[in-house]
């Protein structure tokens, strides 16, 4: 996959990587409302080098949520960026989908995600997301809010810091 123009140089191995977005919200489950978050996410995630297909689409909730990233891992995603339900509202359960998954948590990533969204909104710090690593596979689950903006912003936060997470998960060195 080739980087977009706009984009810097892809590393060598990058676009081996496998990534995956899951998109939790009931109103475009249903059709009622385009996804529009997923593939700005799936976009730049290109554009960045990552090899990713179209978003998964799943109905707000725990266990939908948790089935959307399950199948993300089994197609060999090593990157899994949730987007939507990580509020307060009452089927915002995406942070304990995502615990139901994740071998340990990597709170840093989550604090940090707070930390530069209240740079553009005050809301970002009703954000309950979290990041997660899987062992088995060597994965990142991170939580991302539904709004474009705030999700894309979010996903320009971990850019930097992924390469070095991933090759941490299959032994790399410090």
């Amino acid at each position: 996959m080739t980087a977009a123009p706009d984009a810097a140089p892809v590393p060598p191995g990058r676009a081996e990587v496998r990534a995956a977005v899951v998109t939790a919200s009931d109103r475009a489950a249903s059709g009622e409302r385009p996804d529009a978050t997923g593939p700005a996410l799936v976009a730049r995630l290109a554009g960045a080098g990552y090899t990713c297909d179209a978003a998964i689409v799943v109905a707000d909730g725990q266990e939908s949520v948790a089935d959307g990233i399950r199948r993300a891992l089994d197609a060999g995603a090593r990157l899994v960026l949730t987007t939507g339900g990580t509020g307060v509202g009452p089927r915002d359960r995406t942070p304990e989908a995502t615990q139901t998954v994740i071998d340990r948590e990597v709170p840093g990533l989550a604090e940090l995600l707070r930390r530069e969204g209240a740079a553009s909104t005050p809301m970002a710090a009703l954000s309950r997301g979290i990041v997660g690593v899987v062992d088995g596979p060597g994965a990142v689950i991170a939580n991302l809010p539904g709004s474009t903006r705030g999700a894309t912003e979010g996903l320009e936060t971990l850019l930097p810091l992924l390469p070095h997470v991933l090759d941490q998960l299959t032994g790399g060195d410090h």
